[in-house]
């Protein structure tokens, strides 16, 4: 790279940091690499063109987030569903535990079993409840 043409330090580091932002977010999403010129003529256009490449990687930044973000939400997405298909079918085999135990198998294992979670209405107003899942118990 000739950094000849460049009249500051600050304009050599934007330029090598747009080269470098462009080329790594265009690998990271798959697209060719972007050349924008410096444009050196006049230190307005100077200004406009290191604006104009600070909104392009910026451009690319937020594009390069939103697609990570939707791929992180189909993941959370499937997961979910699993999560809930996984619940449902352990809340099939508690019912079908509960129908098939003896009255004394349920009063003894209910028997283990702490107060707080057999009767979470009879706690005191500011004490947290215990930690519950959403589908059910565990007997």
């Amino acid at each position: 790279m000739s950094t000849g043409m460049y009249q500051s330090p600050m304009e050599v580091a934007v330029y090598q940091l747009h080269n470098f932002s462009i080329s790594f977010f265009s690998s990271l999403l798959g697209g060719d690499v972007v050349s924008v010129k410096l444009d050196n003529s006049a230190s307005g256009a100077s200004v406009v063109a290191i604006d104009n490449k600070i909104e392009q990687a910026m451009d690319l930044v937020k594009n390069h987030l939103m697609y990570a973000v939707r791929e992180e939400v189909e993941v959370l997405k499937e997961q979910i569903k699993e999560l809930l298909e996984k619940n449902s079918q352990l809340e099939r085999e508690n019912s079908l535990l509960k129908t098939l135990a003896s009255p004394e198998q349920l009063e003894k294992f209910q028997s283990r079993l702490p107060t707080e979670v057999l009767c979470p209405e009879e706690q005191s107003p500011g004490a947290p409840a215990p930690a519950q899942d959403a589908g059910g118990s565990a007997v």
